[in-house]
């Protein structure tokens, strides 16, 4: 008595799925450059909900100057600079050989410079770097006019061809006049 319950409820739910095969099946089949009617039922006339029907994108484009850009920042970290320093004073004697003293004549004239950048709207922290790396954006500049620059000499190459071939055609067509 109970299964024969238990049927008699799954009857009605094996009847629209039954029902609902067929449309699941042409949606399936219908080629993709078709375009699909919106999902989302439209509201009422009186009502305020704006809908909106788009195809959704297909996961994400990370720009490839970007990517270039990383790799390259990457590539320059692996690259540890050699640092020669100077040790040839270590071996003098039981104190090497000292310093003389701060230079005051450079310290001066940085100190100059420093405030001619500062009154003029300059960047200060430029003087103190000695070993200037580019950072995530100049490189990811640097990779964009290369990829562009690579395009065009592309379309040129590729304009060049056809002005060829269309030259060759004519050459091979008898002249009308």
């Amino acid at each position: 008595m109970i299964t024969g319950l238990l049927m008699l409820m799954a009857a009605p739910a094996a009847a629209e799925a039954d029902a609902a095969a067929p449309d699941a099946a042409a949606e399936a089949a219908a080629p993709t450059g078709e375009v699909k009617a919106c999902q989302t039922p439209y509201p009422d006339e009186d009502d305020t909900v704006i809908v909106v029907c788009v195809e959704r994108q297909q996961g994400y484009r990370i720009d490839p100057d970007v990517s270039e850009a990383k790799r390259q920042a990457n590539r320059r970290k692996l690259k540890r600079p050699e640092r020669f320093a100077d040790k040839s004073c270590a071996s003098v004697g039981g104190h090497g050989c000292g310093t003389a003293g701060i230079n005051v004549l450079a310290a001066a004239v940085t100190a100059v410079e420093m405030a001619r950048r500062a009154v003029t709207g300059g960047n200060v922290g430029e003087m103190f770097i000695t070993e200037p790396q580019p950072d995530e954006y100049q490189l990811y500049l640097q990779a964009k006019r290369e990829r562009e620059a690579k395009k065009e000499g592309e379309a040129a190459r590729l304009r060049a061809e056809a002005d060829e071939r269309a030259k060759a055609l004519a050459a091979q067509t008898p002249g009308q006049e």
